[in-house]
């Protein structure tokens, strides 16, 4: 009881059961069950308080506070203290949390946890190569994750099972969840109307750790959507067309809350694609309400009676009426065309009938090298049926793919039925490579060979992101993301220029067809066949299980505190980059090969900034070291201060850190002797996890001041004793030449947040509390 009251819990507390009915969260936890009667409860105290109707967001989101009856609620405003129901974690990421989690000293999770092994598999010759590879490369860290998961009770899904968001919607989501996991795609899951936000490592190890997790109350953004899609249309066309409405930043600070009579025209996988991209929009998260295409797919994925639950509590599982949106955006689904987004940003959207011209235009190549459908955006079954239908009229014809084509599945049990049903072997016949399931090319995991690095050339893909050089590490790749479909159409006519809507292709035979717009099931007729067994669970009693991390290893490192701050002002800090325009998570911390180091933080923090465009010479890696006034690579030049003593700051952007929800992006600015990074503005994720890791996120007052800082300049950050929540800190910017001048600099930091920056991190603060409590 003492812990409780500290903020900590200790061990595993299971929810209360509902009294209704015992429903299990997932088949593999029967013993952790849905406490609808605890979200009802939370719900009507906070309704009474605000004396209004609440969104689904709001229910949901309210419906997990720590304390409902206290909590100070203002969208956009105040931060809330909530109680997520689990976690998830993939591999990549995973490394990093539990190797925190194991510096808390905690004996096992407070809530159910689960680790997915999906990033570390190369793309390469073809699923069953590539996953043997990948076994044998990454046999150290898959045996680090399966320990430390059997130790603290965290399920663990063996490489091979697929991409985490797959996995959770077929297993862990349902209406009504809140669940945290450390990858930026987790709002997949709300394609079954969960609230589920992407962290992260440091958060997810609050929730394992039984702590309040903190999140800025959201502020709600209403998609409504009327008519019906039809045709070439898909689900993947309402968020590439939301994504031009809002851009990369239009959804920052807000949940994305979809509905209307719309929504029952899409499936519920089609649901979680529109959730999952809502990611490229810098959402928290995105949302849909219960319907009967959620309940269809809970009852097909063997989960009936979780549908059955939620029939009794769906008044609770969708909007009140006369709900109130901070905006409002309205789609006419059946006057939606299809879509196709880039290139280098999944924002700049294009209609697919406009998209050859404007290539040609810009000087885009028109020529299409590689198609690439799946990841976790889009490798449903629908999804693969409706690529497979496309296929099968070509090959019909006798047409085959003029460009190279890739198929990922989203997860072991899509990869077997597809097998099962037929739709892997067209996608082969037509051409197509089917890949291990796992993340693949949509992360840079591609050993690509149809070109050289610096090649200017093509690629169209299901995928979310098309940042420069995201998926083969070469800046001159031009990537398209639309849905799968489209991608295979494009895929057999090899240029952009085709529009499967009015263009006709020419047969084997020399006559002219017409692809007719695809048509499959939403779900396979038959049972899902599951395949192999993939799946560890956590014994009962981990506390024998010995974790090994070698002093000797080059891909896992025990993590050592991060220093406390000394009580003074940060004075005279040198800028170790000002970035010049976008500047995302991939740029800051790259992905690719770099995914091999991402439990050693040394040895990946050799990629800091790497990506990043230095405004004073415009190139990437390079920057004047002012101290030795020699130009040099970034963590070079980092490596140098620190050894030196001299601390440091990065002046960037707007939206600096969009993308990836990766921690390893603040981790290795303070690793090397970083301590502030001052922006236009941040995206929302990055922000939270510099916070966590001691450093200061600070924003320009006046965004004109961004040019008022040159790369030679000295920075000072005073009044820091005074720190304290909504009060601007002020900033002395000293010139070469000895004049200075002063700007300010604002801050969402509220009094915890403070609080982990005084200790070095909000570890560190943990593990003070902790010993408080103690």
């Amino acid at each position: 009881q003492h812990a409780l009251n500290s903020g900590i819990r200790r061990y595993h507390v299971a929810p209360v059961l509902c009294q209704r009915a015992k429903v299990a969260m997932s088949h593999f936890e029967p013993n952790e069950h849905i406490n609808y009667e605890k979200l009802e409860k939370n719900i009507n105290i906070v309704r009474k308080r605000l004396d209004r109707p609440l969104t689904l967001s709001e229910k949901i989101v309210y419906g997990h506070l720590d304390d409902p009856a206290k909590q100070e609620i203002e969208r956009g405003k105040t931060y809330l203290r909530l109680r997520p129901d689990r976690v998830a974690m993939q591999d990549a990421t995973a490394q990093m949390a539990m190797l925190q989690f194991i510096s808390s000293g905690l004996p096992k999770v407070a809530v159910p946890s689960t680790i997915h092994c999906d990033h570390l598999i190369e793309a390469q010759l073809g699923g069953e190569k590539d996953l043997r590879r990948a076994k044998d490369i990454n046999q150290e860290v898959y045996n680090f994750l399966a320990t430390a998961g059997a130790k603290y009770g965290v399920g663990f899904w063996k490489p091979g099972s697929g991409i985490i968001h797959q996995i959770i919607l077929e297993n862990y989501s349902y209406p009504g969840v809140m669940l945290i996991g450390t990858d930026s795609h987790t709002p997949n899951g709300g394609g079954l109307g969960g609230i589920c936000i992407g962290v992260g490592g440091a958060d997810a190890v609050d929730v394992m750790a039984g702590i309040p997790w903190e999140l800025k109350c959201p502020k709600v953004i209403g998609v409504d959507e009327t008519g019906k899609l039809s045709g070439w249309s898909s689900p993947k066309d309402v968020i590439l067309k939301v994504a031009g409405i809002l851009t990369v930043k239009g959804g920052t600070g807000a949940i994305i809350e979809y509905h209307g009579p719309g929504v029952d025209s899409i499936s519920c996988t089609g649901m979680a694609t529109i959730c999952n991209m809502g990611a490229e929009i810098g959402a928290t998260t995105s949302v849909f309400p219960y319907n009967a295409r959620m309940k269809k797919y809970l009852s097909k994925t063997g989960r009936a009676d979780i549908a059955a639950l939620a029939d009794e509590f769906q008044q609770h599982l969708v909007p009140d009426s006369g709900c109130q949106y901070d905006q409002v955006i309205e789609i006419n689904l059946s006057e939606l065309k299809p879509h196709i987004n880039g290139p280098f940003t999944p924002d700049l959207a294009h209609p697919v009938s406009d998209i050859g011209a404007v290539a040609e235009k810009e000087g885009w190549p028109v020529d299409i090298r590689v198609g690439l459908i799946g990841s976790c955006t889009n490798s449903s079954y629908e999804d693969m049926g409706r690529s497979a239908a496309v296929a099968k009229q070509a090959l019909a014809h006798g047409l085959k793919c003029k460009s190279k084509f890739t198929i990922t599945p989203g997860s072991e049990q899509i990869r077997a039925t597809i097998e099962r049903d037929g739709y892997a072997q067209i996608l082969r016949d037509v051409g197509g490579l089917v890949l291990a399931n796992a993340c693949g090319p949509c992360i840079g995991q591609w050993d690509r060979k149809d070109i050289k690095k610096g090649e200017k050339n093509t690629i169209v893909t299901s995928y979310n992101r098309n940042f420069t050089g995201r998926n083969d590490a070469n800046p001159e790749t031009h990537a398209f993301v639309t849905s799968p479909e489209i991608v295979t159409a494009l895929s057999i006519a090899g240029t952009l220029k085709f529009n499967p809507e009015t263009d006709y292709l020419t047969g084997a035979d020399g006559k002219k067809f017409k692809l007719e717009a695809p048509d499959a099931d939403e779900l396979p007729k038959l049972e899902f066949d599951p395949g192999q067994d993939t799946y560890q669970y956590p014994p009962k009693d981990g506390s024998g299980q010995h974790v090994d991390v070698s002093p000797t290893s080059q891909r896992l490192q025990l993590l050592e505190p991060f220093d406390k701050w000394d009580g003074k002002d940060l004075e005279d800090m040198l800028i170790l980059i000002k970035v010049k325009g976008k500047c995302t998570t991939d740029h800051i911390s790259a992905a690719g090969p770099w995914l091999k180091f991402r439990g050693h933080l040394d040895n990946i923090s050799n990629n800091l900034l790497i990506g990043a465009i230095n405004i004073e010479n415009g190139k990437a890696n390079s920057v004047r070291n002012a101290l030795t006034q020699e130009f040099g690579p970034v963590p070079d030049t980092a490596r140098y201060y620190k050894k030196m003593g001299v601390k440091w700051a990065v002046i960037g952007d707007e939206n600096y850190g969009e993308g990836s929800s990766r921690e390893h992006a603040a981790l290795e600015p303070r690793h090397l002797g970083g301590r502030v990074i001052i922006t236009k503005s941040f995206a929302r994720i990055h922000e939270t996890n510099l916070k966590k890791q001691g450093l200061l996120p600070l924003t320009f007052a006046d965004p004109a001041d961004y040019n008022k800082i040159h790369p030679v300049d000295k920075l000072s950050i005073v009044g820091l004793a005074d720190f304290a929540p909504g009060k601007p800190l002020k900033c002395i910017i000293k010139h070469p030449n000895g004049s200075q001048e002063t700007i300010m600099l604002n801050h969402t930091f509220n009094e915890s947040q403070i609080e982990w920056f005084q200790a070095g991190s909000a570890l560190n603060r943990m593990k003070e509390l902790q010993q408080k409590s103690s």
